[in-house]
């Protein structure tokens, strides 16, 4: 069914900016459940539509917009969540700024494309669980990094007996969180083994040499289990690897390069990734070593190598079937 009505949503920590976009009516609500229920009685009371033709157009905020996202899915209310630099770029030059300009803002944006967007889903339960523990081990990992780094280097200047409690102290720290990092793989593990679909996933992902566990995770998590992104090409876009052209005219004509816009950390972990499939891919080896001696640049050269495992991943997961790795096929043919 057609949409006919969008409301727009600006989140905060507390409370929630609605503007009904064809009215103009704004209200704010509590960033509740409770206030939840009162926002859709008061939409419904001022608007004449269906369920089926209003869609909620919310800015993705993460934590604080957790809450409304699951609400909405549970009501079968239609609804999008954008981010805040796609609607920011898309109204053009605007002045000005509060709770209820950003929702009455979000709501035009909505309207406008009332016909293009794709209505949202929540993730699976697990897929938001994996999300959790996976932030939470970043977080807990570049902890223990800072204090083994700082550690090193106190111990390299100072006398160890004059600084005995720094270091121990540390060390302590650092013993502590590692302990915790097991603990959060533990749990993953305990969360992949109970799901039969993301342990399929994970096993077949991590059948590709250079991609270990958290690489397998973190794609599983990002691509809702790989119903997130049609082709491996949309998610190379999204990570930081998908290389677009910067051509203008006569004036301007650059070599094709990634764009800024992206989820840094997606790109990190495959930066890891290559180096990994470097060391244990023979394929991949003799490919980059290639491009090296013909003077091609080392880092588009990686950048192939990290779509190439992008690319590895999506095949695999879509035809359910283990990644073999060529040069095995080749000793096999020779047997």
């Amino acid at each position: 069914m057609k949409v006919k009505e969008v409301i727009g949503i600006d989140i905060s920590k507390s409370v929630i900016d609605v503007c009904i976009h064809t009215i103009q009516n704004n209200q704010q609500f509590e960033n509740t459940p409770k206030g939840f229920r009162k926002m859709i009685v008061w939409t419904f009371k001022n608007i004449t539509f269906s369920k089926q033709e209003v869609l909620f157009v919310l800015e993705h905020t993460g934590l604080y917009s957790y809450q409304l996202s699951q609400f909405l899915n549970d009501e079968s209310l239609l609804f999008c969540m954008i981010s805040g630099l796609e609607i920011k770029r898309s109204l053009g030059i605007a002045r000005g700024k509060n709770d209820m300009i950003d929702a009455g803002r979000i709501a035009l944006y909505g309207y406008r494309l009332r016909d293009e967007l794709i209505p949202s889903k929540t993730p699976k339960v697990n897929i938001s669980k994996l999300k959790s523990l996976l932030s939470l081990r970043d977080r807990l990992v570049k902890q223990r990094a800072g204090f083994k780094a700082t550690l090193r280097e106190q111990k390299r200047v100072y006398k160890e007996k004059e600084y005995e409690t720094i270091f121990s102290v540390q060390e302590k720290m650092i013993e502590a969180l590692s302990e915790q990092i097991k603990i959060i793989m533990k749990t993953i593990k305990k969360i992949i083994s109970n799901d039969k679909v993301i342990k399929e996933q994970y096993e077949l992902i991590t059948s590709i040499q250079g991609l270990g566990a958290i690489s397998a995770i973190s794609l599983i998590v990002y691509t809702d289990c790989f119903i997130k992104f049609k082709t491996w090409r949309q998610f190379a876009s999204y990570c930081g690897i998908a290389p677009f052209p910067h051509q203008s005219g006569s004036s301007i004509n650059r070599r094709n390069r990634v764009s800024n816009l992206a989820n840094k950390k997606l790109k990190s972990i495959l930066n890891m990734c290559v180096i990994c499939a470097l060391q244990t891919d023979p394929e991949i080896k003799d490919f980059f070593n290639s491009r090296i001696e013909k003077g091609k640049h080392k880092m588009s050269t990686i950048n192939i190598i990290r779509n190439k495992l992008v690319a590895r991943a999506f095949a695999v997961v879509r035809r359910k079937t283990p990644y073999i790795v060529k040069y095995e096929i080749d000793t096999l043919k020779m047997i």
